[in-house]
């Protein structure tokens, strides 16, 4: 597993990579040891005061951890849909997370109550799995959302489905995460760290 350490330095590397990918140097990847060896990461980018910019993942290690660090940064900045444009400058005011992912592991429950109960507040990343529909909270959505009950009921709707669906074959899988965060090198207010409003933080 990875340690904390690791999952800073993956952190740090997230944040060069945005640069790079908007103009400033080429971020120098990590290497040796689990930088190079197959992995899943999720990078969340938050404004100063928490507002999401983008967070982008993979589930299941398809590449080496650090260029799946990398991928998922720049898709993070840039490409998901809730992402405001961003300028250099912009990236000395953003709070970089990469979240390393454990293996999944299938929750074996009978009914949606079951698989709810085997879940553990606080630690647990979720996936929802119906036939095309599939969806994901990573660990530290607990915050927003509580209970494991309203977790899943949101993660439903994520997946495009009512909140309260289930069926015989729907599935809920679980993994654990190493969290390494960066902070925002620009604390202070500044139009940078304050993008308009608009939704609430969301993964």
């Amino acid at each position: 597993m990875t340690t904390f350490e690791q999952a800073t330095v993956l952190a740090r590397y997230a944040r060069d990579v945005v640069r790079e990918a908007l103009g400033s140097e080429t971020a120098s990847a990590p290497h040796g040891g689990v930088f190079d060896e197959p992995g899943a990461s999720f990078v969340s980018l938050h404004w100063v005061g928490g507002r999401l910019q983008g967070c982008i993942g993979s589930l299941e290690p398809k590449r080496p951890l650090a260029a799946d660090v990398a991928k998922n940064a720049r898709a993070a900045a840039l490409d998901d849909p809730r992402a405001r444009m961003l300028s250099l400058d912009d990236v000395d005011a953003l709070d970089v997370e990469v979240s390393v992912l454990g293996p999944l592991e299938p929750i074996v429950a009978g009914d949606e109550a079951e698989a709810c109960a085997q879940l553990q507040e606080g630690l647990d990343g979720v996936v929802f799995v119906w036939r095309q529909h599939r969806a994901t909270f990573i660990p530290q959505m607990w915050d927003h959302f509580g209970d494991a009950r309203t977790l899943v009921a949101e993660l439903k709707l994520k997946a495009g489905l009512p909140a309260d669906f289930w069926a015989p074959d729907a599935k809920l899988l679980r993994y654990r995460a190493t969290i390494g965060l960066d902070p925002a090198p620009l604390r202070e207010s500044t139009s940078a760290a304050h993008p308009p409003d608009g939704e609430p933080p969301r993964r």
